[in-house]
């Protein structure tokens, strides 16, 4: 069966009747680069060499490409022509100003080369099979040569170019080393030039590693030329999580990412107040207690109601040029005494009106303290002499339980009385149970008893309810005398 050609598809190819060209008419207009942007080497230097070819290689092609170290494969970046039909095409001063915002003198950009010629399948096969050969078979020689002269760095890799007349050896060492026997022996091994490259660890991740933890190739492999330090402050700055597992990438070391965004947290930070300085509010003074940099806002905790607000950067005033908050009207204001002790379970008007637990605690144990500290009466096995206590002013000690009846027992009835025994003037005299001028009874059962009969008998209780001097005698009276005789 035969195609016929169809006439809107006919109308379609022909160039007066469209309105846009095809991909290949487009490709067909665009000049030649007059130079080009590539990268080279294992540490991806970066360099803009001329270029005089009539192809019109795009972004991602390789390019053999006569560089300082030598003869060596480049892959295109983009180019410097403006109708050179890339999307990516820059110009020159933009690309110099990259240059400058990413490091300026530091950055590893060279102009002294030339692109020779686009890539062919030949010159890939050979430096595919040069490379291999390095990676293996002459990396492991040169370790075993360090070795053999007693060097103790890290060869890390050996990267050839792809003409062979110059040979890097990267290697890593936290002290400077000596190669004047190491390097000679090498460049027989090679027949080429050897430079010997000493690399941190964070270039040693760039060299070694593939992937971060972010799902995307490391910083420092794809993009990343200079690799400036990274301080813990940055991570405090952000409010990162400061354990090193989550912060430290493939090098052992802090993540270069935690230096993209410093500079613009440190701007932001400038703008917001710091802790525990007094801002004020529209809802009143108070004072910070934290802040978010990127959203720019304040947690204030204000003063008369201790409430914390997040308050705008933009919304904070000055302490004193805030409005302060009104007072608070009283709730129970015209109400009558019944109706606010009902509503607030008698606790009277205001919760200021009740003293608090702890006072009244404080006010229960100052009483006891001072309870305790006061001079007591004297018990009756130790006390000399009758006299009458501070504490009880109507109770004077017995005069039969005293050590002195107790060994000098007294004359019986009717002997001369003893002389009374000198009072204290400031105590208060009872008018019951004093009997000064009466002869003491003799003793004539022990202590123990005299207390068991002081307990139970009727006129011990009243004696010592009364203040009165209880008596040991069998003939004792009501009032603790000697029954039939009055005070003197």
């Amino acid at each position: 069966m035969s195609i016929f050609p169809l006439p809107m598809f006919e109308r379609d190819a022909d160039p007066a009747h469209r309105d846009a060209m095809t991909d290949a008419e487009v490709y067909a207009r665009l000049k030649a680069p007059s130079s080009i942007v590539v990268k080279f080497g294992s540490i991806k230097l970066i360099g803009e060499y001329p270029y005089d070819g009539s192809a019109k290689p795009g972004c991602g092609s390789r390019m053999v490409a006569r560089t300082h170290r030598g003869t060596e494969i480049t892959e295109m970046l983009t180019t410097t022509c403006p109708n050179s039909g890339c999307s990516k095409s820059i110009s020159r001063h933009e690309m110099l100003e990259y240059v400058d915002n990413s490091g300026g003198k530091d950055y590893p950009f060279h102009t002294n080369g030339r692109i020779l010629r686009v890539a062919t399948v030949e010159d890939m096969n050979a430096w595919s099979a040069m490379r291999d050969r390095f990676m293996d078979t002459e990396l492991q020689a040169v370790r075993a040569e360090a070795k053999s002269m007693g060097f103790t760095m890290k060869i890390v890799e050996v990267e050839p170019v792809l003409g062979g007349e110059h040979v890097t050896v990267h290697y890593l060492s936290e002290e400077r080393v000596d190669f004047r026997e190491l390097v000679p022996a090498l460049a027989r091994r090679f027949g080429a030039r050897v430079e010997m490259h000493q690399i941190g660890a964070r270039d040693e991740a760039r060299l070694t590693a593939d992937y971060e933890k972010c799902g995307q190739h490391c910083c420092c492999k794809n993009f990343l030329k200079v690799l400036m330090p990274v301080s813990m402050k940055s991570a405090k700055t952000q409010k990162a999580s400061l354990d090193p597992l989550k912060i430290s990438g493939r090098c052992g070391r802090l993540m270069c990412c935690l230096r993209y965004e410093d500079q613009t947290y440190d701007e932001l930070k400038k703008r917001l107040p710091k802790n525990k300085s007094r801002v004020g509010t529209s809802e009143g003074p108070g004072t910070v207690i934290d802040s978010k940099i990127l959203v720019q806002l304040v947690l204030v905790r204000l003063d008369h109601n201790g409430v914390d607000i997040a308050v705008p950067v933009e919304e904070l005033l000055p302490e004193d040029a805030c409005p302060q908050p009104a007072a608070q009207p009283d709730p129970f204001r015209g109400m009558r005494r019944e109706d606010v002790a009902r509503r607030t379970g008698g606790a009277g008007r205001t919760a200021d009106n009740r003293a608090p637990k702890d006072a009244q605690q404080s006010t229960f144990k100052d009483a006891a303290k001072r309870a305790e500290s006061a001079p007591r009466m004297p018990s009756s096995a130790s006390s000399p002499s009758p006299s009458l206590s501070p504490s009880s002013p109507s109770t004077p000690s017995a005069s039969s339980s005293s050590p002195a009846n107790a060994t000098n027992p007294t004359p019986a009835l009717g002997n001369t009385p003893a002389p009374a025994k000198p009072l204290d003037p400031s105590a208060p005299l009872s008018g019951t149970g004093l009997n000064t001028g009466s002869p003491e009874q003799p003793s004539t059962t022990g202590p123990k008893k005299r207390r068991r009969r002081r307990g139970r008998g009727k006129g011990g209780a009243q004696g010592g309810g009364q203040g009165g001097a209880p008596s040991s005698g069998p003939n004792s009276g009501p009032n603790g005398g000697p029954s039939g005789q009055s005070p003197s």
